[in-house]
């Protein structure tokens, strides 16, 4: 049924190259990517498939891939009954899918006139764009730190744990050091139980252990946060920002923090 896709003036049809499962549901794909297809790292592309009752449907998902890749990754979960994922998990590499020829989204770190550390907070698939930002050797220039804070329910659920492991080491000599706090919600326990912390993002916020692991202050002098996923998180942690007298990114005003949500 996907060889009903057709490019448009809207679209371009790319081809599925690869596919990659991290646990249960959770998995990442890479498509081909046109020439003329440019984005900052940060940013979210929306895909085009056709579902079970022969619609087209769209679904936008950040980008995982560099800038200067040739393809374009993807970090995705599977919805249950969902009308896009449903079509997406049974295509195989060679499969068609499209691609909004426009660029969506402003959660870069561009968004950021000034600060010294990049706190980086994600839930779930989340991740994504700061896997993207993090493959950006600009990055690595401009920040003393680049903090990463990833929240998951079960610790099988972290992803691209081993190729930031390889980026800290890449860019070990660069100005920006790379600290990546992975905590789990559910899971409590186990032979790697001293590997993740345990609990909400926000929780571990308020009770000071994020700060502590980091051995960095979160404030509003020296730090800049991005936020990316599930809503309830994003707008907890908006509030306590707010409580330590951050304010978001707007179009007129500098601020501290930028956010996504992720559904």
């Amino acid at each position: 049924m996907q060889s009903a896709l057709q490019p448009n003036d809207r679209a371009t049809r790319e081809t599925i190259t690869a596919t990659h499962h991290w646990a249960p549901g959770l998995y990442s794909f890479r498509i081909t990517r046109p020439p003329e297809y440019r984005y900052t790292a940060g940013q979210y592309a929306r895909l085009g498939l056709i579902d079970k009752e022969g619609n087209l449907v769209w679904r936008a998902y950040s980008i995982v891939s560099a800038g200067t890749e040739n393809e374009l990754e993807f970090y995705v979960i599977d919805v249950p009954d969902g009308a896009f994922t449903s079509a997406l998990q049974r295509l195989l590499p060679g499969d068609a899918i499209l691609l909004d020829r426009q660029i969506f989204g402003v959660m870069t770190p561009e968004r950021f006139v000034d600060g010294e550390d990049l706190w980086m907070l994600a839930t779930g698939t989340g991740l994504g764009p700061f896997i993207a930002i993090l493959r950006e050797p600009a990055v690595w220039q401009r920040f003393r730190h680049l903090l990463l804070v990833h929240s998951v329910r079960h610790a099988a659920e972290f992803a691209y744990t081993d190729e930031l492991h390889e980026l800290q080491k890449k860019y070990a000599a660069e100005p920006a050091k790379l600290q990546v706090l992975q905590t789990c919600t559910r899971d409590q326990g186990g032979a790697d139980d001293s590997s993740h912390l345990h609990g909400r993002i926000t929780t571990l916020l308020q009770n000071g252990e994020l700060e502590k692991q980091a051995g960095l202050p979160l404030r509003v002098e020296t730090s800049r946060v991005m936020l990316c996923g599930n809503p309830a998180m994003t707008d907890e942690m908006r509030e306590l920002l707010k409580q330590r007298g951050m304010l978001p990114c707007r179009r007129a005003t500098p601020g501290q923090y930028v956010a996504e949500n992720y559904w």
